[in-house]
Order: C-alpha cells, then sequence, then structure tokens
C-alpha cells in the first residue's frame, strides 16, 4: 500500500537542472532517494545502481536524463528508471514526489523503498508461434533474453547452452573464484520459467540457415524465425608438452566446474601455484590466490603485465598492487613445457621457462586468451568466417550475408563508431560489450525500424584496487597522458591517437571513466593538447545530443 515519506531536512524541490542530491527518508531505516532535476523537472528515484550497489549521486547526468553509475558503466533512464545500458539488469525504482506544508514528501511503499530498486517483470505466459532461439548462455544471451521480454516480446525464446544453467556473472569467477552457482546466477531458474523462457543444456552441431534450423549434439532439430549466435569464446590450450590439457592440477577458467575443480586443487590453500598469462584473467585469478595465502609466481611476455593494451606505464602500476598482495612475477618470459609431479605422475609438478628457469607448482592456471567457439559453424557454405573465427556483423549484429541471425559478443566482429573507430570492425571481449550487444539485438527484434542504439565499450578489473575502463585501442594508440598519482594508484589515464582520445583508463578517480564514456558518446571528448593544457573532463558539460 503506497504512503507518505517525508525526505529528512529538505524544504523545497529548488534544485538546479543537472543537480543531483542524495537524501534520506524519515522513519526508514537506511532509506535514501536520490533527488535529480532534468529539463526543468525535479525527479525521485532510488538511490543505488542495482548491479553492485554504487551510489548514483557519485555518478553521471545528462542533459537528456540519463543516469550512469560511477563504476561500471551501467545506466538509467531518469524519466522511467529503466535500463539504458549493462550491466545493471533490474531498474531503478521511481518515486512521486511533491511539496506539502514546508517540506518533501514521496509516495510509495516501504518494502519498494528498501528494496532500492524496480524488479524487472519479464513474467509472460501466453506465447505466440514466433520463436527466438539463442544459442549460448552467457553475457550475451543474458542482454538478449530480458531485453526480449522486458521490451515486450511474446514470442518463443528457447536458449541452448552448453553450461545448461542461467546465466552467471562469469567476471567474478577469476576476480574471486566464485564457484557457487546460487551466489553466481544473477537470477533464481523460475525467473525464467515465470517469462516461458526454456534454457536446454544442449551444443550446437549444424545451422541450415535457409530452412531456420539448428541440430544439437543430442540429435535435436530447433526451428527459428530469429537466430542469436551468442557462443562466446574457447580458452587456448598452450600447445606444449605438460600444458595442453594432457596433465592433471593444469587449468583453464572460463566456467563454474573449472572454477570450482581450481578451489579443489587448492584445497586448504598453501599452495605453489604458476599462473601463465599476464592477462586481465591471469591477474585476477593470481591476485585472488595469492590473497588466499597461496604462494603464485604470473608468468608474461611482455615487459609489464598487460602493456599491449594498457601500456607499460599503467602495466607496472598493476605490477606493483599484486607484488604488495605477495604476487610473484617471471615478465619477459616464454614458457618451454610442464613436467610431471615426482609423488604424482599424472599431475603437473613444475613449468620451466626457455632460459632454463624452473618454476614448481602444485598446479598451473592458463590465462592465455580465447577463441571464438564457432566450431559448429566452420563446415558451413552459408557464412564465412572471418581469420579469427567470428562473424562479420553491421551495427545491429546482424550477421553479414544472413537473414534474421544476429552475432554477439566474442564471436561478433561489429563496425566500432567510437573515438578512432570510424567503423572499423572490431571484436571486443569485454563482458558490457556483449551485454549491450543483446540488448541492442533484442531492441532490433522488438523495433525493426529503430536503429541501432550505440554505446561506448566498458570494463572493470580488481588488480588490488578498482580499474575502471572505457573506449577501445583495437587500432592501436601512440601516446598515454597519465594524471594522478600513479605511485599511489590513484589516477586517470588517456591514451591517444594523434590528438583523439580512444580509451579512458582509471583508479580511485571515480567518475572519470563514466565521464569519459558519456563525452566519447557524445563525441564532445577533449583533445590531446587540451588535457595537456589541463582540461579537467569532470568540468566539461555534457550536451543533450548523440554525436556517435
Amino acid at each position: 500500500m503506497a504512503q507518505e515519506f517525508k525526505l529528512k531536512d529538505v524544504t523545497s524541490l529548488k534544485l538546479k537542472n543537472g543537480e543531483k542530491r542524495e537524501v534520506e527518508v524519515e522513519g526508514v531505516e537506511g532509506g535514501k532517494v536520490l533527488l535529480l532535476k532534468i529539463q526543468d523537472q525535479v525527479h525521485a528515484t532510488s538511490a543505488n545502481c542495482t548491479h553492485f550497489g554504487a551510489p548514483l549521486v557519485k555518478g553521471v547526468l545528462t542533459p537528456e536524463g540519463r543516469l550512469t553509475c560511477p563504476w561500471h558503466g551501467a545506466c538509467f533512464k531518469v524519466s522511467t528508471g529503466d535500463v539504458e545500458d549493462a550491466p545493471a539488469l533490474d531498474p531503478i525504482s521511481k518515486y512521486e514526489v511533491f511539496e506539502k506544508d514546508g517540506a518533501v514528501y514521496i509516495k510509495t511503499d516501504e518494502d519498494t523503498l528498501k528494496a532500492n530498486r524496480r524488479k524487472l517483470n519479464i513474467k509472460c505466459s501466453s506465447v505466440s508461434d514466433d520463436k527466438v532461439l539463442v544459442i549460448g548462455g552467457g553475457s550475451g544471451t543474458l542482454g538478449a533474453i530480458e531485453g526480449l521480454r522486458g521490451g515486450g516480446y511474446t514470442g518463443k525464446i528457447t536458449v541452448i547452452s552448453k553450461e545448461g544453467h542461467q546465466p552467471i556473472d562469469r567476471t567474478k569467477l577469476s576476480k574471486a573464484l566464485l564457484a557457487d552457482i546460487s551466489k553466481a546466477a544473477w537470477r533464481q531458474k523460475e525467473f525464467y520459467k515465470d517469462a516461458s523462457i526454456d534454457i536446454i543444456e544442449d551444443e550446437a552441431k549444424s545451422v541450415d540457415f535457409s530452412g531456420k534450423k539448428v541440430w544439437t549434439k543430442s540429435g535435436k532439430e530447433y526451428l527459428y524465425s530469429k537466430l542469436v549466435l551468442a557462443t562466446g569464446g574457447t580458452p587456448r590450450w598452450l600447445p606444449l608438452d605438460g600444458l595442453k590439457g594432457d596433465l592433471g592440477n593444469v587449468f583453464l577458467l572460463r566456467t563454474l566446474p573449472d572454477a570450482q575443480n581450481i578451489l579443489k586443487a587448492v584445497g586448504d590453500n598453501g599452495k605453489k601455484i604458476v599462473v601463465i598469462g599476464s592477462s586481465f584473467i591471469g591477474m585476477e585469478v593470481g591476485n585472488c590466490l595469492a590473497g588466499m595465502k597461496n604462494d603464485v609466481t604470473i608468468i608474461g611476455m611482455e615487459e609489464e603485465p598487460m602493456e599491449r593494451v594498457m601500456g607499460k606505464k599503467v602495466g607496472k602500476i598493476f605490477r606493483g598492487l599484486l607484488e604488495k598482495n605477495g604476487v610473484k612475477f617471471k615478465m619477459g618470459a616464454s614458457v618451454d613445457k610442464a613436467t610431471t609431479s615426482k609423488s604424482d605422475s599424472s599431475k603437473v609438478g613444475a613449468v620451466h621457462l626457455k632460459d632454463g628457469t624452473t618454476l614448481e607448482a602444485d598446479l598451473v592456471i592458463e590465462g592465455v586468451g580465447v577463441a571464438p567457439a564457432t566450431e559448429y559453424l566452420k563446415d558451413n557454405s552459408s557464412v564465412t568466417l572471418e581469420k579469427d573465427g567470428s562473424l562479420k556483423t553491421d551495427e545491429s549484429f546482424a550477421v553479414n550475408g544472413l537473414k534474421d541471425v544476429y552475432a554477439i559478443g566474442d564471436i561478433a566482429t561489429y563496425p566500432y563508431h567510437g573515438p578512432g573507430g570510424n567503423g572499423s570492425p572490431v571484436r571486443i571481449e569485454h563482458w558490457n560489450v556483449a551485454q549491450n550487444a543483446g540488448r541492442s539485438v533484442a531492441n532490433s527484434i522488438n523495433n525493426p525500424s529503430a536503429k541501432p542504439k550505440p554505446f561506448i565499450p566498458v570494463f572493470w578489473s580488481a588488480l588490488g584496487s578498482q580499474l575502471r575502463y572505457c573506449g577501445n585501442t583495437a587500432n592501436g594508440y601512440d601516446d598515454v597522458i597519465l594524471q594522478g598519482k600513479p605511485e599511489e594508484a590513484s589516477f586517470v589515464a588517456y591514451y591517444t591517437k594523434g590528438e583523439t582520445v580512444v580509451a579512458v583508463a582509471s583508479m580511485m578517480k571515480d567518475p572519470y571513466m563514466t565521464q569519459s564514456a558519456e563525452l566519447m558518446r557524445m563525441n564532445k571528448m577533449p583533445s590531446k593538447s587540451e588535457l595537456q593544457k589541463g582540461v579537467d573532463v569532470l568540468e566539461i558539460g555534457l550536451p543533450s545530443q548523440i554525436k556517435m
């Protein structure tokens, strides 16, 4: 039952356009509301992001009414509370707000106020003859199926996933080695059952694009009206003795069982662990295991971790953070092979480098990249795969040369229109990109005449401190402008190509990344020269129109 709640120490709704104010609710323990003013109208919403609870008062509000989280790029439409961009799934709550007797009140019920969100309702009982078939069970699938039902789609939705369970937060596998489905899953199974979304444990074997049929490895046939390919990436084994899946206690990390097997091998901790690869996956899982009191060594080919993507200066910051946590590094190194344990010839015992160094290992984790998981399409004459095995799409993620077929996530190469992109084809292995692509496909299916909504790639990482990143450096960068206190891991790094800022990374500098992402989306990011002259991106007003 809706009732009136008084806002503490607020006497009027006199705010400036663009102003945000977090206020407490009298009589409700922990109750908070966010007041915002856009286009001369004051709105009241829940105060925290529905993804991981970031205070939205510290986020970025645009004149068009987009409210973006300061942490991970989730974005909400202020007028409705609806999700605009991943990774949030649930909308924020909207409250009626008004002045009365020299005070300000909102109208809602206490449960809604305490929930600090509006649960997405995608229940669907009557299903039409239309059929969307989604192959894969990751972030792209999550965005597509919730976007479809959330956008009013009433056709049949079937998900074929070799993992067999509802979508999980895969980012937590490497960051926290989370191995419990009840904690890793975004939703309970019943949520999708109530939405008439069938999630089937199986794997695609082949596709008849002209007949609109998919056959699975179990021998079943599925028809579709629209097909969404979201099979993600397959982690690579090193083609070296002892490291190509031929020894026990050598692991990849992509799925819940992978995390469960690593934790089982780690046991009571105190193990010698070698991580091959100084990528985000390797760095995150290495940092996590070191925090669990294991002896961790990370091997990388570059001079500094993630040097190719993040640059030498920023990579050095990451290495310093992990070293403080006890991680050891062997950089500029090449792996030769792994050999067996002296006590058990079926399991790994050491990793050998080409310079003769031997690293004892109770277990090894390989984080050396993924390949697009498109094996089921390799002999299909109706489609041409790119050299890396991906599928080329247009801006709406429709696969080139095919009708009613979309590709999203790690398997999609799409035209990038962010700064420095100029429509050049890129393949981006980010959780947010996949989910936003899924949301975009859902919108295209629900609204065929709608233009695809542009988004800027965002990712984050747990590296002893929280890294935020937006943009893309697939087309290269030639300089990095580093501001702040890098020695304290408090910085903003601007990656530039010529005068164009193509990407921004930050630590302990919220909301610089979020503000930069919005400026990029609107083609208003300052130039390299302007940044060098002292222009602060937080002081740049956001325009009301998208220019991307």
